[in-house]
């Protein structure tokens, strides 16, 4: 992929993330993103559900609806507020599936090829998988660049999406000679808790598709499942380590430690510095009251929120309409750059 100079892109500075509509949240969700969304909430991000990616694996429409709910209420519980963040869903913007067809036409076979996570969930069933489940970078590409968003607060697993962002919008601006039309988004790194691992495995994510319940922490679950939870979670026989270096060999304790730390807004080293020499015996009943403490009021809003399903969807449509009155002056301008019929 080509290697950018710096951007020509003069514009102002938006943030602009998304979560899949695709089953309930979780503590991983609820540190890596939802947290760090509140605490940029003062620069009015844009915040989407994105129910269109959701459905490169099919999705029964009604439950599509309640998830698409789900995450927008999740947005609300966790502390976002919809008059400072734009709160929307993607499918509610007919102009990222438009602008997602010119960007198709602009990135290249090879690049598409590069993507590691289409190889991983497609496995050995690539030629069965979706057409979308192949390109969906590129309507990745599009939910970025429609908004001309130049910071996109990502994890590991994302950044060579931004990348094929940025060369999409690198090729675009040089295809139609508009040097700095769109930006070309830098990550946004996010920091303590940004990759919260598996309960029942240090190796992998905590992740919504995991078919154990006790990998994760659901943003729904009551104190009682988060302490049995938390009490279940791997470990191993020895006591707590002084320093980070010895930790990095335990992942299972490793990821306790940091889930403690991003929790109570401390740093690993300040965690280890009071557990240090201690057993999962003394530490986990700590986190477990930590994990209730922090999170028993957000999920009492949540549920609360997912019975009042009408105030989740005034808010969604509030923010439609504030996400379209953005995107639709940057589509006519493409429209016109295209060669497009203009009516």
């Amino acid at each position: 992929m080509s290697q950018h100079e710096k951007s020509d892109y003069r514009g102002p500075k938006r943030i602009l993330s998304g979560i899949q509509a695709s089953g309930s949240l979780h503590l991983g969700n609820y540190l890596g993103a939802l947290k760090k969304f509140v605490a940029m909430q003062e620069e009015n991000p844009f915040l989407f559900v994105a129910d269109m990616h959701a459905i490169t694996v099919w999705q029964d429409p009604k439950q599509l609806v309640e998830q698409r709910r789900g995450i927008a209420a999740a947005y609300l519980a966790a502390g976002l507020d919809p008059k400072k963040a734009t709160i929307f869903p993607q499918s509610g913007v007919p102009q990222h599936a438009e602008l997602a067809w010119v960007f198709n036409c602009t990135a290249r076979l090879g690049w598409l090829d590069r993507m590691t996570q289409f190889k991983e969930k497609s496995g050995d069933n690539k030629e069965r998988a979706s057409v979308g489940l192949y390109t969906y970078p590129v309507l990745q590409a599009a939910d970025i660049l429609l908004y001309k968003a130049t910071d996109v607060p990502v994890g590991e697993d994302q950044k060579q999406h931004l990348e094929l962002s940025r060369d999409i919008a690198d090729r675009f601006n040089r295809d139609y000679d508009a040097p700095g039309f769109f930006p070309l988004p830098e990550p946004l790194i996010q920091g303590p808790g940004a990759r919260i691992m598996s309960l029942k495995d240090g190796s992998k994510k905590m992740s919504k598709s995991d078919p154990s319940d006790l990998s994760r922490i659901n943003l729904t679950d009551d104190a009682d499942a988060i302490a049995r939870k938390i009490k279940k979670a791997k470990t191993d026989p020895e006591p707590l380590p002084d320093t980070l270096e010895e930790l990095k060999a335990r992942p299972e304790a490793k990821n306790l430690v940091s889930i403690f730390a991003a929790l109570s807004g401390r740093s690993d080293e300040a965690v280890l510095a009071e557990y240090a020499g201690q057993g999962f015996g003394a530490f986990k009943p700590a986190l477990a009251e930590i994990a209730v403490e922090h999170l028993a009021p957000v999920t009492a809003e949540l549920r609360r929120l997912l019975t009042e399903t009408g105030e989740i969807d005034r808010v969604l449509t509030d923010g439609a309409e504030r996400a379209r009155a953005v995107a639709e002056p940057v589509m006519d301008e493409v429209r016109a750059m295209v060669g497009f019929w203009k009516g």
